[in-house]
């Protein structure tokens, strides 16, 4: 393994170990709004909104790990855990383009 990738795996490991100071921030996060916050804020929710509402569904909503209710301790795992995953999709996103679209030109 290089130095450049270990410099990246490193940073990534941090950037998941301190992804928790995220429950520290006041206010929404953005774009992370619920029909509620539009119902508060705009008095109403968009139609198109919330027809569309009802396709998706968070995989771990709010950043909650089922059975570990709303603790601060669940939470920060939730975050984690967010992290971790994100990051391991996108780092195998990158990998797996990257292997597509590059030819080994060492032959």
């Amino acid at each position: 393994m290089d130095n450049s990738t270990k410099i990246i795996i490193a940073a990534l490991i941090v950037l998941v170990i301190f992804t928790p100071l995220g429950l520290l921030a006041v206010g929404e996060t953005f774009g992370e709004w619920g029909l509620e916050y539009f119902e508060e804020k705009l008095g109403y929710v968009p139609p198109g909104l919330e027809s569309l509402s009802s396709i998706w569904g968070a995989p771990l909503p709010d950043y909650g790990i089922p059975g570990l209710g709303d603790t601060t301790v669940g939470a920060a795992a939730g975050y984690i855990a967010s992290a971790i995953i994100g990051s391991v999709v996108s780092v195998g996103l990158i990998y797996g383009l990257g292997k597509i679209l590059v030819k080994d030109n060492s032959s």
